[in-house]
C-alpha cells in the first residue's frame, strides 16, 4: 500500500487519455487506481437504495432514471480508474453527461401536470447529448467535455437556486447544502491537477493510511456524489411538494440522507 512511483499491472498500458494524480497500482496489482476506485462506491450504492425507494412510492420513472444514470456514473467511473482504458474512460465520461441532461429534465419539470411529457426539452437533452457524444468521440479532448459538462451543471444551479430563493425558500438547506459540498468537490478536483508533483512527494514521506487522504480525486468523488445525490432529493422533494404528497427527509443511522413520500392524505 506505499505510495510509490507508478507501476506496471494487470490492465497494462493506460490507454486512456487523462492519468489522474494517483500512483498507478501502488496498492493492488488488480487496481490501477485503488482509491479513486473504491471512492465511486458512493455513485451505486445510495443511488440504488434510491431507486428501490422511488419504485415502491410510486413516484415518476424519470427520478428511477436520474438515480440509475447517478449509479452508471458510478459504475463507468470505477471500471476507468481500475483499468485506466480509453474505452472505460468514456464508460465514465459520456455518462456523465447523459445522468445531467435527466437531472436538468427532472428540475424543469417539478411544475408541471402529473402523467405530462415536455418533448421539447426531451429533443434538445438528447440532441446536445448525441451531438456532445459525437463531438467528443473524433476530437478525444478532454477539455471539450469538461465545458459541456460544466455547461449542464451551471443550467441546473440556476434553475436550483431559482427554487430555492423564490418557489420554495424552507428548501434553502438542502440546496446549498448539495451546491456547497460539489463545489468542495470540484475545489480539490483543480488542487489535485495543479499540485500533483507536491502531492506524490508528500505521500513518499507519510504513512500508507494517512498518506491516502491525499488523494484528493477520490475525495471529488465522494463530495460529488453525494452533492449528486443530494440534488436529487432537492428535485423529488420539490416535484413531490408541487404534487401535494408528504415528502420528509429521514437520515439512516443518523448519518445518509433518504426521502420517504408519503402520499396526499386526501387519498
Amino acid at each position: 500500500m506505499a505510495p510509490a512511483a507508478d507501476r506496471e499491472g494487470y490492465w497494462g498500458p493506460p490507454t486512456s487519455t487523462l492519468e489522474w494524480c494517483e500512483e498507478n497500482y501502488a496498492v493492488s496489482y488488480y487496481i490501477a487506481e485503488f482509491w479513486n476506485t473504491v471512492s465511486n462506491l458512493i455513485f451505486i450504492l445510495p443511488p440504488i437504495y434510491g431507486a428501490i425507494q422511488t419504485y415502491k412510492d410510486g413516484l415518476e420513472k424519470r427520478y428511477l432514471a436520474a438515480y440509475l444514470c447517478l449509479t452508471a456514473v458510478g459504475l463507468g467511473s470505477w471500471c476507468f480508474h481500475m483499468t485506466l482504458k480509453y474505452e472505460m474512460q468514456l464508460l465514465d465520461e459520456l455518462p456523465m453527461i447523459y445522468s445531467c441532461c435527466v437531472f436538468v429534465y427532472c428540475l424543469y419539470e417539478c411544475f408541471k401536470y402529473k402523467n405530462t411529457v415536455n418533448y421539447a426539452l426531451l429533443f434538445l437533452l438528447i440532441t446536445y447529448s448525441v451531438v456532445v457524444s459525437i463531438v467528443y468521440l473524433d476530437l478525444k479532448e478532454p477539455v471539450f467535455h469538461q465545458i459541456m459538462y460544466g455547461t449542464l451543471v451551471s443550467i441546473i444551479v440556476l434553475r436550483s437556486v431559482y427554487i430555492v430563493l423564490w418557489v420554495y425558500p424552507w428548501l434553502r438547506g438542502l440546496g446549498y447544502t448539495s451546491l456547497t459540498v460539489f463545489l468542495m468537490g470540484f475545489f480539490l478536483w483543480n488542487v489535485d491537477n495543479i499540485f500533483c508533483d507536491k502531492l506524490r512527494a508528500l505521500r513518499e514521506k507519510m504513512p500508507p493510511v494517512v498518506g491516502a487522504v491525499t488523494q484528493f480525486h477520490a475525495w471529488w468523488h465522494i463530495l460529488t456524489g453525494l452533492g449528486s445525490y443530494l440534488h436529487i432529493l432537492l428535485s423529488l422533494y420539490t416535484r413531490t411538494l408541487f404534487l401535494k404528497h408528504r415528502p420528509k427527509v429521514k437520515f439512516i443511522f443518523g448519518i445518509w440522507p433518504v426521502l420517504l413520500v408519503e402520499p396526499p392524505k386526501n387519498l
